[in-house]
């Protein structure tokens, strides 16, 4: 049995789960503002608090952090019906023990006891708490309630706090880049946030762009250049599809990461890495290096921490909501009034099965804002893309070997846009190189445009 406090100010919610836990066998209190929590905890001292982050007299991490430096050995449990991925990250980083989303499921709410039973238990909770930290607020937000989402920025919470490397793997279009500017942020870095995406650059000049160069290194150096590395300074440095990174150049990061210093093409002087390194892709890179196309020793030196970005169709009860985010920002951008879905259309985004993830959704919105005339989309407005492989003539039921599959649709998208190789690769979020080498490798046929 432990004692819980409950504050929230919707009494009908705190009534119903001090019923369930009381059920439990638990000893539950409920207070419905920060001053009659904090009045329950002085003199009650409970063991468990579930505190909700809004309440009518303030915001609740001002009661966490005094709850935490007052009683270091108190679990609290954060709560919350808005969406704001910075107080998750915020309340995590300022020792709040777990961050719950509403509507509340019962069976968190029973697990997220029983995991403060057992630390409780193992009496494990660090002796004092951590200061909160000044962490500037995210360019972009990573919006969802899911469990999947939340404990995502759990651990985004949690790596910030270190400079260890870290790998952002997840499907094509899930917002990898977006998760290691979040990571980025919540650090509150002294440096800028520098990305390179390793796919989209020539081979041949990918050398300089990383490392920089020398006056006169090779013909065409008119001039120093200062490389990526050297530009991130103490922010970071994010390698987005790592994975096409040439095996060459693999080994030179490798000895840059373990040396912590790099040169310059065609220069001397040693220069220190300062910078979190972050790397981002869609690939199997543990695939990649039992091929030996990836090098091991790189790939462990990256992989210290690893964050998986979920699938849209593993969090579709997000939909609604991030189609809601994505709206706003798609009128302001087309200089519209504000948009809405009917019911009919959300309906239809949940049921899609969203092979390009949320920027497939982006997208489909996008192009449905821009034709409709009315302040609503219908069904009618969007235009979904059928699933990968069945209008490339694969046969309903039959199942296809993944190559014969992806095969099957470079081809369909070729084909749809008159063989243009930029635009072809940016439909797929490829880079150029990789769709002209995947069009050697499935022998397609046709009349590539320039670009």
């Amino acid at each position: 049995m432990s004692r819980i406090l409950i504050v929230d100010d919707d009494r009908a919610l705190a009534r119903s789960l001090q019923i369930h836990l009381t059920g439990e066998e638990h000893d539950v209190r409920l207070a419905h503002t920060l001053a009659d929590g904090w009045d329950t905890i002085s003199s009650d001292t409970p063991e468990i608090v579930f505190l909700d982050l809004k309440l009518p007299d303030g915001d609740s991490r001002t009661l966490l952090k005094r709850v935490l430096e007052s009683h270091p050995e108190m679990i609290v449990v954060m709560i919350t019906g808005h969406q704001d991925m910075q107080a998750t990250i915020e309340a995590i980083r300022a020792g709040a023990f777990d961050f719950i989303r509403k509507p509340l499921d019962l069976d968190q709410v029973l697990a997220a006891v029983a995991k403060a039973g057992e630390r409780l238990r193992s009496k494990s909770q660090p002796a004092a708490a951590r200061a909160m930290p000044n962490v500037s607020p995210p360019a972009r937000e990573i919006v969802g309630r899911s469990p999947v989402i939340v404990d995502l920025l759990k651990q985004i919470a949690v790596l910030s706090e270190t400079r260890v490397t870290v790998v952002v793997q997840g499907l094509t279009g899930t917002g990898k880049e977006l998760v290691a500017r979040a990571l980025h942020d919540a650090a509150g870095p002294s440096g800028p946030f520098v990305a390179v995406n390793c796919g989209g650059i020539v081979p041949t000049l990918l050398e300089s762009e990383l490392f920089g160069h020398e006056r006169g290194s090779f013909t065409g150096a008119a001039a120093r250049k200062i490389g990526k590395l050297e530009l991130a300074g103490e922010g970071t440095i994010f390698f987005d599809e790592v994975g096409d990174l040439p095996l060459d150049l693999q080994a030179k990061l490798l000895r840059a990461l373990q040396e912590e210093e790099f040169e310059r093409v065609g220069g001397t002087r040693p220069i220190p890495l300062r910078a979190r390194v972050m790397a981002a892709t869609h690939r199997d890179l543990d695939a990649m290096v039992a091929e030996g196309v990836f090098r091991q020793d790189l790939f462990f030196r990256l992989a210290v921490a690893r964050l998986h970005v979920p699938a849209l169709r593993e969090r579709a009860g997000d939909i609604p909501l991030i189609a809601e985010f994505l709206l706003g920002r798609i009128a302001t951008q087309l200089g519209k009034p504000p948009v809405r879905l009917t019911e009919e259309a959300v309906e239809v985004l949940r049921r899609h099965s969203w092979p390009g993830n949320v920027r497939e959704l982006r997208n489909v919105l996008t192009r449905a804002a821009a034709v409709t005339r009315e302040d609503v989309i219908a069904v009618s407005d969007l235009e979904l893309a059928p699933p990968p492989g069945r209008s490339a003539g694969a046969v309903s039921g039959e199942i296809l070997p993944l190559r014969e599959v992806e095969k099957r649709y470079v081809a369909e998208v070729l084909d749809r846009l008159g063989w243009n190789i930029t635009r072809s690769a940016a439909a797929l979020d490829i880079s150029p190189t990789t769709l002209r080498k995947k069009i050697n490798d499935y022998g397609l046929r046709g009349s590539p445009e320039l670009g």
